[in-house]
């Protein structure tokens, strides 16, 4: 069963155009990541899912109904925006309580949910806490709690982790990930080793276009090709980068890429050939190398292959 579904979603903003003909669907139950470079479409998707943007063409439909200015929509969603907002008097309890009675639910419901929801989101011990003083990984962690007070179908989760600090990130992807099955999750991000630790299914988007979609392992596996890891010896920099560049032309190169000074990683189209030529090159331009290494590809690697680089 369908969660979500986009077929042909356009929307302009003035001369830029954030969707072009956006399509994809997302399976019941699944915890999807929404993926792109800053600027793809991804957030003007997830507005005009939760119906507070309108597509200039195109539709969507949440659970098979349709999503349109009728708000039948509403009940079935939760939203946390990349920049969640409270009322910083308030402590985390009296915040859900206030969402609960928005959805109209029971005092006894409310109740209930709410120390759910403050257990779930590690929350519990700071209940009483107003939220001004709130770290920004608390606020993150609240603005899910708040987005799951009415016990939504599915979770829409726009840039959840961007701002946050690495121990930030940890705590909210665990919670994320402790989701999984309760609903469907609808995550969009930049971030890419997020998307690989937490998701089922992936989906790229770049220039408001759908560039794929499929299963995280899938992906890896078909789009993927082996990375070698090269590391030169202290003082081999720039010998590094100019072998780096003499490769440029080997059909059986891909691209190339530097995550530090003595470390180049590189990506191929054939391995077999790579594991004959890529040391013995190494060799020949008299690198002193420290290591040389075939590694899993990550799913940043098939980002690289797959979304045009040299973007502004």
């Amino acid at each position: 069963m369908e969660a979500v579904r986009l077929e042909g979603l356009r929307k302009r903003f003035g001369s830029v155009k954030a969707l072009d003909g956006l399509s994809l669907a997302v399976e019941a139950g699944s915890i999807f990541g929404f993926l792109g470079p800053n600027g793809a479409g991804k957030t003007t998707a997830i507005r005009i899912l939760t119906g507070l943007a309108r597509a200039d063409a195109g539709r969507a439909w949440l659970d098979g109904i349709e999503v349109g200015g009728d708000g039948r929509t509403a009940r079935l969603l939760g939203y946390c925006p990349q920049d969640p907002s409270f009322y910083p008097w308030m402590t985390a309890e009296e915040m859900l309580d206030h969402v609960g009675r928005i959805f109209g639910l029971k005092t006894s419901e409310r109740r209930r949910g709410v120390g759910e929801l403050l257990e779930l989101s590690g929350l519990k011990e700071s209940a009483q806490r107003r939220i001004g003083g709130f770290s920004g990984g608390m606020k993150q962690r609240l603005g899910i709690a708040q987005a799951l007070v009415n016990r939504p179908a599915i979770l829409l989760l726009d840039e959840p982790v961007s701002s946050l600090d690495p121990f930030g990130r940890k705590e909210l992807l665990d919670l994320i990930e402790g989701l999984r099955g309760r609903c469907t999750v609808f995550m969009s991000t930049h971030i890419l080793a997020d998307v690989e630790r937490v998701c089922d299914t992936v989906g790229i988007i770049d220039r408001g276009r759908l560039i794929v979609q499929a299963a995280k392992k899938e992906l890896l596996e078909t789009y993927a090709a082996p990375v070698f890891e090269v590391e030169a010896d202290r003082g081999q920099e720039d010998a590094l980068r100019a072998w780096a560049e003499s490769l440029s032309r080997a059909p059986w190169l891909d691209s190339t890429a530097f995550p530090e000074a003595r470390t180049v990683r590189v990506l191929v189209n054939d391995p077999e050939t790579a594991k004959r030529e890529l040391l013995a090159s190494a060799v020949r331009a008299g690198l002193v190398l420290a290591r040389f290494e075939m590694i899993r590809p990550t799913l940043e690697d098939v980002f690289l292959k797959l979304v045009p680089q040299g973007r502004n």
